[in-house]
């Protein structure tokens, strides 16, 4: 029987406040926090928005720590780009050149990678631009690829997944004039809406808590309450009208599994890298960690509906799990958790109301004949010594919990905690370049994943996904992308377009960062 729209919200209640449990034993969780109102009780928060152009291509980024409120009358310390939590959206145009003045307020060394932007491996912003506190960096920026949603986010190697959970994190816009030619929804913060989607772990009294227990390395950390823009519970005013909305997962490790309440369609316009050929109707949208999507959403019946998402069910695990994890994983996926709600209102004027037949010109992705193949295996190293292989491990009997806390300065990486992880079987070593790469080829990238699913992530390219776990992509991920959930394996194309030194390469990884802290990481250089 199919489930009306108020038994889903009765059960996507009742996950939110009993999820927290089921994930991390023996803390202090939020849960109680949640109960304040049933309700989706404040208003989405707008990113502000830095247009480069206005600000003469030279546009100011300041890393720093701050205390924001995510819960009524709680004061929570955190990390921001020129903010206490977050940071702006920055409007790019193609064609320009942008220099980003970045400045390190905060105690740690820490990097800004420009996730999903095309440019030299010297300005990448990975683990080799590593900016001191109270440094600047200064990287000028070419700006030369389609309209899309790209991000930002430190890249300092042992140090990414605190640093992200702490919130440093924002978006980045380029534009190139296709969005107006195809009539697309265009007023930011109205019709043209950002949402950066998270989940965190709060303490009783309002702190980030962060969970590096070896289980929570070796699958991700996950968090039991989900925020989008910073804030928990948000509403978003909109037209009664069609609403292009930027979905980012900006999540450390969680993929989500995007419907509404009322089972609308939502209609795919673009992925990482651009637009499709056409919209593709969807009423179901996974979004893995470091992904983005944009969507159009038809809001003109008035109707007021909410955003929802699955439980993860954390990948494909192995044989030898413990029953702890089996139970946790039959639970997690009997019920929704809300994400925000959308409320029409009569006084924003509807500028939108259908949605483009056509968007862009995207041939089918055409393997050269002499392409060189690789094959990379994401592989969780430390599974041969935990419960993963069904062997005895050497954390069972742990208080895994008593290893969370609250974070404010610690590294507390898969590194700091003895863990590895690798591709190939090899983790990460800044001293090793992994591939060598023509600039200008395509090449054919086999992945495979070990143990559970992992968000494959590649900087300075671009790729067409040609197979996945022996099918062809769903539409919705027939465009340019840099990321791509790895269930058992995959094939991309991928094109070597930007230069990259071997004295500061490109890396490649996984983007559940817990995995990338611990060394589930590469990089290449072009030749």
């Amino acid at each position: 029987m199919a489930l009306t729209r108020r038994k889903l919200l009765v059960s996507a209640a009742a996950v939110t406040v009993g999820a927290g449990a089921l994930i991390i034993s023996g803390r202090r969780n939020s849960s109680y926090l949640k109960q304040i109102s049933n309700e989706f009780y404040t208003f989405l928060p707008i990113p502000k928005l830095l247009d480069a152009r206005e600000l003469g291509n030279r546009v100011p980024l300041v890393a720093q720590s701050g205390e924001t409120e995510f819960f009524p009358n709680l004061k929570t310390e955190g990390y921001g780009y020129s903010a206490p939590y977050l940071g702006p959206v920055v409007r790019l145009y193609r064609g320009d050149t942008v220099t980003m003045d970045v400045t390190n307020q905060l105690d740690k060394v820490t990097t800004v990678h420009w996730h999903g932007l095309f440019v030299p491996s010297e300005f990448d912003g990975g683990p080799y631009n590593s900016i001191d506190p109270g440094q600047v960096w200064q990287p000028a920026l070419k700006i030369d690829q389609p309209a899309s949603t790209a991000w930002f986010h430190p890249h300092p190697h042992g140090d990414t997944a605190r640093q992200v959970y702490m919130g440093l994190a924002g978006l980045l816009y380029v534009e190139d004039g296709s969005a107006q030619d195809l009539g697309l929804p265009l007023r930011y913060g109205l019709d043209d809406i950002p949402l950066i989607i998270q989940d965190r772990n709060f303490s009783a009294d309002g702190e980030l808590t962060y969970d590096f227990s070896p289980m929570a390395v070796l699958h991700g950390s996950r968090g039991d309450t989900i925020i989008v823009n910073g804030v928990y519970g948000p509403v978003a005013e909109v037209p009664h009208g069609m609403v292009r909305l930027r979905l980012l997962n900006g999540a450390n490790a969680r993929n989500f599994r995007l419907v509404f309440d009322d089972w609308r369609a939502m209609h795919v316009i673009a992925n990482d890298n651009g637009f499709l050929a056409t919209p593709v109707e969807v009423k179901e949208l996974t979004v893995a960690p470091g992904e983005r999507y944009e969507i159009l959403v038809d809001f003109s019946d008035g109707e007021s509906v909410a955003l929802l998402t699955y439980p993860d069910k954390l990948g494909r695990p192995s044989n030898g799990i413990t029953d702890q994890m089996n139970k946790i994983v039959k639970d997690l996926t009997e019920t929704f958790t809300p994400v925000m709600r959308f409320d029409p209102v009569v006084d924003i004027a509807v500028a939108v109301q259908i949605i483009p037949s056509k968007l862009v010109d995207l041939p089918a992705p055409l393997v050269p004949e002499n392409a060189t193949r690789r094959s990379f295996i994401l592989d969780s190293m430390t599974a041969v010594n935990t419960p993963m292989t069904g062997e005895t491990s050497s954390m069972e009997g742990m208080d895994h919990s008593a290893m969370s806390g609250a974070m404010k300065t610690e590294n507390t990486s898969g590194l700091a905690m003895g863990m590895k992880m690798g591709i190939n079987g090899e983790p990460f070593d800044m001293t090793r370049i992994d591939a060598e790469v023509k600039l200008g080829d395509k090449e054919v990238w086999e992945l495979r994943g070990t143990e559970m699913a992992h968000p494959f992530h590649i900087h300075g390219a671009s790729f067409r996904i040609l197979n996945l776990d022996g099918a062809a992509p769903p539409a919705h991920q027939a465009g340019q992308k840099d990321t791509v959930l790895v269930n058992e394996w995959a094939q991309v194309l991928v094109s070597f377009d930007q230069p990259g030194d071997a004295a500061k390469p490109f890396m490649f990884h996984c983007h559940i960062l817990e995995h990338e802290d611990a060394g589930m990481m590469a990089q290449y250089a072009t030749v």
